[in-house]
């Protein structure tokens, strides 16, 4: 498989969790009024109960594939993720409908750490996070895509159409995965299924400092994503007053962070991965607090906010794919253990905080914005402590485990 087909393959299978969270933002408050949902923040459930069981089932994806192979893996993902994307159809009740979606969580769980360990499997170092940088650049084109088919379908059919249309990319995926997708994974990298052994790779891979702060400020990242992503149809769409522009302004704001992807995967091998998600994340506190200034002093408009988060979901791009690629660098015997565990540990602590983020919505900007730059602090912290306290420098791979 050449460089090309690899990364929009992978770009496919990571764009369905994408597909999973942004195709619906449109239909949220329809759904919720179908079904009697008395509390407006708690639409937001539909999203948060979907990441946080992928994050829990993350833990066992990459063992298994460590195990097994990564393609066997990958197949099963596709196959549940349709399954389950197809019940949602029938859902008739608020409970039912967050029961679907725990289970499409589950699945999807593979759909995001897989690319990570296949990806691990085939680069390192700098050129592996130009091409993270390059398949991140390709997955965007969902999240800036999804809202608006997402609201064409609920005018066409209704919201449950749109659980129907997500089954049909799965469909074709699984065909793609079946007949072109290689097994990446080492017949001497192949790991035993016993406990002693997968608890070991994982907290290792959870305890290494050179990876730690990476993991962890990864984590926050995503919970920068996930808060923003929670609250954004209430923010955007009604306090703000975009209305029917929202799926608009939402696919702006990821297109701005697939031309941030674009930029990264060309400067990375240049500058090193460090250098670059460092200076991003130095930017993202800087914007954070200028935008907090302007919300206090009472100047907020819907477009004072779209470009101040253009540019810090901007930001966040240069970070995410970087820190993710650091993370791995040490891992390339145990790479499916490692990938769930960070993607675990990502995923529920970033859902999480979202979630908590989210909740806190109280008709304006404020806590969205206060909570960035309360995680754009607590990533430097990390980072530091990653790198022993020493920013912007451009180091050899480390020793891999």
């Amino acid at each position: 498989m050449n460089e090309v087909e690899f990364v929009l393959m992978m770009a496919s299978l990571m764009a369905l969790q994408a597909l999973a969270i942004d195709v619906m933002l449109p239909a949220l408050s329809d759904m919720a009024a179908e079904l009697g949902v008395a509390n407006p923040n708690e639409r937001q459930l539909v999203i948060g109960v979907f990441l946080l069981s992928s994050g829990a089932f993350a833990l066992f994806s990459g063992p298994l594939a460590d195990r097994f192979g990564r393609k066997p893996l990958v197949l099963a993902c596709l196959v549940g993720y349709l399954v389950t994307a197809l019940l949602s159809t029938f859902a008739n009740s608020f409970p039912a409908m967050l029961a679907f979606r725990v289970l499409q969580g589950v699945f999807s769980s593979g759909l995001m750490t897989l690319p990570a360990a296949i990806l691990r499997d085939r680069f390192e170092g700098d050129r592996m996070a130009k091409t993270q940088s390059m398949i991140a650049m390709v997955f965007m084109a969902v999240p800036m895509l999804a809202p608006l088919m997402g609201q064409g379908i609920m005018a066409l059919f209704g919201w449950r159409a749109i659980f129907g249309a997500m089954a049909l990319l799965p469909a074709l995926v699984v065909l793609w995965v079946w007949f072109r997708l290689p097994e990446t994974l080492h017949p001497d990298y192949r790991q035993s299924i016993e406990l002693d052994t997968i608890a070991r790779n994982m907290l290792l891979t959870l305890t290494l400092r050179e990876a730690m702060g990476y993991v962890l400020g990864g984590a926050l990242v995503q919970a920068v994503i996930l808060g923003y992503i929670n609250s954004s149809q209430q923010l955007i769409g009604e306090a703000l007053g975009a209305g029917e522009w929202f799926p608009t302004i939402f696919g702006a704001m990821a297109a701005g962070m697939s031309v941030a992807s674009f930029v990264n995967s060309r400067i990375v091998e240049r500058f090193g991965a460090r250098r670059v998600s460092q200076t991003a994340m130095f930017v993202f506190i800087g914007i954070a607090s200028i935008h907090l200034a302007i919300i206090e002093s009472g100047n907020e408009t819907l477009w004072s906010f779209a470009g101040l988060m253009m540019i810090s979901m901007c930001m966040v791009s240069f970070m995410g794919g970087n820190f993710m690629s650091i993370a791995m660098q040490p891992f390339a015997r145990i790479a499916g253990s490692a990938a769930s565990a960070m993607a675990a540990l990502r995923l529920v602590g970033g859902a999480g905080l979202g979630v908590i983020i989210g909740q806190a919505f109280d008709g304006t900007p404020s806590p969205l914005i206060v909570s960035q730059i309360a995680l754009g602090a607590g990533v430097l912290l990390l980072i530091l402590y990653s790198e022993r306290g020493r920013l912007f420098r451009r180091l050899n791979p480390p020793k891999q485990t």
